[in-house]
């Protein structure tokens, strides 16, 4: 993004970017290896979505449950597109990595004879919801850990929005840019150098109006991934909670969630009849997967045109409340609602990014030295619909697997720091600048900054030019982008509304992209137009890949594809071509396959630019990535054909794991699988060897 040049920066063997559950863990982790690691964060260090996780975190920690168990339930949830490898791990690996959270500090809530108290959630089978100070369990997460981390000492970075990745030389991740927020908004702008980056940013709610997400979740990470060259998929698949308490036809930002536990502690779905209108509709009724039930909700909304249903839990009493979702008695009350005594309107908003930028079971993404753990990643553990309460264990899992893979390739060698560290006179006290390591050239950032002498040629910017490359968006645009999303890509999506939604975000595009070739002007690079930049990214991701998904299938509903469709079990995974341009491609197999051996770094990026011919992307444009005359097999999804040689090679592909991937999915090799270019001559990334 276009950004001033970094003013500072500091030196680390292991930069982190943010605070959850996720983030926290992994820089823990590193720590504790002897690792030289900095925590960038967002906000403060308690801030993220993680304090804001009500129910629980799943894991098969009671009497009789076993990871079986938890992984059918999972599967079931996501829906056929689960990579089963990838929860095999994380049901197996769970409960220890639960225990050791507790170890690190998290208190639980017990039951009477001193054991874990568990509770049930939808989807689940059992009692497996390990939950804290009733309905706050994600605070009490955040504070041990926050805790543990200052206890550590680990050096620190709030208030900071990370802005792009810096590479070396080989295409290595190098550290981040980020932009110190309260520091000015020009000389804020520093840098982290590390060959190690873990991404943990949470999430993108922000890019509709209403949402369960705090402010922060503007999808930061994943428009960082794209612009350095990384894979994102499934972006598609984000959950609508179904139980978020109504406050309005008109209600924007951060909604109050209803926990999935009050319904899992017995309390009802009625409609304005008190009707159980779940009952029937699924063996579990109100505790069905997640995509089912706000599905249940829309529909039911629908047949009565009214604006939300209800949630009746006036049998649980005062006591029951107070005790066991006190938060969420507190934010009612805080709203003129009483649980106790009334039945309080819900309805469905967005909650979950099930996708992400795609990683393999260490987290590694297909930009080496770059890795993604949380809800900022897809590792194919949710596959089309989360399994509610697996995500504070995903983050916990994934970021361990992250830290041991970081801590073996340390010991293989890895590549060196890059930079010398250039203090500032008001530098944060708590990060110490280094200057003891030799500078070595050739560290790039993914920006369309100021100082680019590679200028694409498709940017319409001159040569020589210190014109920005890209258009960052006013900070106004940010409301109509919500607007956009909330209308033509949410709960209930068809052709109409997403390619209306595109060609409308085309638009913002389009007008920021004029000003800047015609006048040479761009919004001022600052908070609020890197986040709206970094929205409409996401946005346009999303529904280019919702458009491409012509299926139900768990929490993408089309309206005009009413059936799950068995030739969609496949992910449509994107990156930022070359040329800027969004490009589509799909695998074959269910599964979840390795990552990528990275291209060659892209130029100076951003996901803003139009296809490579200069007319706004049409949904036409997005290819499948069968080439031309490829046969398909039974209902393949019909797309317009493309040039197979330019296209990335298809994941799966023979002979492009990394050392050390775990085998997710075989190459696939079926008439219409996908096919694309030989890696031959593609450049081997230096992957950790594993011990």
């Amino acid at each position: 993004m276009h950004a001033p040049a970094p003013g500072w920066s500091l030196a680390a063997d292991v930069v982190v970017v943010g605070s959850g559950v996720a983030g926290l863990t992994a820089a823990l982790r590193c720590a504790a290896a002897g690792l030289e690691t900095v925590v960038v964060t967002k906000a403060r260090l308690d801030a993220g979505s993680t304090r804001w996780a009500q129910g629980g975190i799943a894991a098969a920690l009671g009497d009789g449950d076993t990871p079986q168990q938890h992984l059918d339930d999972t599967l079931v949830a996501g829906a056929g597109l689960c990579d089963e490898d990838a929860v095999r791990l994380l049901v197996t690996e769970g409960p220890d990595a639960v225990r050791r959270l507790i170890d690190t500090g998290a208190h639980f809530d017990e039951s009477a004879d001193g054991g874990l108290a568990l509770t049930r959630e939808g989807g689940h089978h059992r009692r497996r919801i390990a939950h804290a100070g009733g309905d706050a369990t994600g605070a009490e997460i955040s504070r041990a850990l926050v805790d543990a981390v200052r206890a550590r000492g680990i050096p620190t970075v709030e208030n900071a929005l990370v802005l792009d990745l810096l590479t070396d030389a080989e295409g290595h991740a190098a550290g981040v840019t980020l932009h110190v927020m309260g520091e000015g908004q020009h000389d804020g702008v520093g840098a982290v150098h590390a060959p190690s980056v873990v991404l943990a940013t949470g999430g993108m709610g922000q890019v509709y109006s209403a949402t369960t997400n705090p402010a922060v979740s503007t999808g930061d990470g994943v428009a960082l991934a794209l612009r350095a060259g990384a894979e994102v998929s499934d972006l598609e698949f984000v959950q609508f909670h179904p139980t978020v308490l109504f406050l309005g036809p008109d209600a924007e930002g951060q909604q109050p969630l209803v926990s999935e536990a009050v319904r899992g502690e017995g309390a009802h779905l009625v409609d304005a009849d008190g009707v159980r209108f779940m009952v029937g509709q699924h063996e579990l009724a109100e505790l069905a997967p997640r995509d089912i039930v706000a599905k249940g909700i829309m529909r039911r909304m629908r047949e009565q045109g009214t604006e939300h249903m209800y949630l009746d839990a006036r049998h649980f009493g005062a006591d029951m409340w107070e005790r066991r979702f006190p938060t969420i008695l507190a934010a009612c009350r805080a709203h003129g609602m009483d649980p106790v005594t009334e039945p309080v309107p819900v309805a469905p908003a967005a909650h979950y990014a099930s996708g992400g930028v795609r990683t393999d079971a260490d987290g590694r993404t297909t930009v080496p030295g770059l890795y993604a753990c949380g809800e900022v990643a897809c590792t194919g553990v949710h596959g089309a619909n989360r399994l509610a309460s697996n995500s504070l264990l995903e983050g916990l899992v994934y970021a361990e697997r992250i830290a041991a893979d970081i801590v073996r390739a340390d010991a293989a060698g890895r590549p060196a720091r890059v930079p010398v560290a250039t203090a500032r006179p008001d530098a944060p006290t708590d990060v110490p600048a280094r200057s003891d390591e030799p500078a070595e050239p050739g560290v790039r950032t993914h920006t369309g900054g100021p100082t680019r002498p590679d200028v694409p040629a498709h940017t319409d910017v001159p040569a020589g030019s210190d014109m920005p490359a890209y258009p960052l968006l006013g900070a106004d645009a940010r409301f109509r982008i919500q607007r956009i999303m909330t209308d033509g890509a949410g709960v209930l999506r068809s052709a109409k509304s997403l390619a209306r939604a595109a060609a409308q975000l085309q638009e913002l595009h389009d007008a920021a992209r004029g000003d800047l070739v015609e006048h040479g002007k761009t919004a001022e690079p600052g908070v609020d137009t890197w986040e709206t930049t970094n929205l409409l990214c996401v946005a346009r991701v999303l529904v280019a890949a919702a458009l491409r998904r012509e299926e139900t299938r768990g929490c993408h509903w089309r309206e005009d594809h009413a059936d799950a469709v068995d030739d969609w079990r496949r992910h449509i995974v994107v990156r930022l071509a070359a040329d800027r341009a969004l490009t589509l491609t799909t695998t074959r197999a269910e599964n979840f396959p390795p990552t990528l051996e990275p291209a060659p770094a892209p130029g100076p990026a951003s996901a803003l630019a139009p296809v490579p011919d200069g007319t706004p992307p049409r949904p036409d444009a997005y290819a499948d990535a069968a080439p031309a005359g490829t046969p398909r097999a039974g209902t393949a999804p019909a797309g317009p054909a493309d040039d197979a040689s330019a296209r990335p090679t298809p994941a799966g592909s023979a002979g492009n794991t990394p050392p050390g991937t775990p085998p997710h999915a075989p190459a696939d090799t079926s008439p219409g699988a996908p096919h694309g270019p030989s890696t031959a001559d593609r450049p081997t990334a230096a992957r950790p060897q594993e011990h």
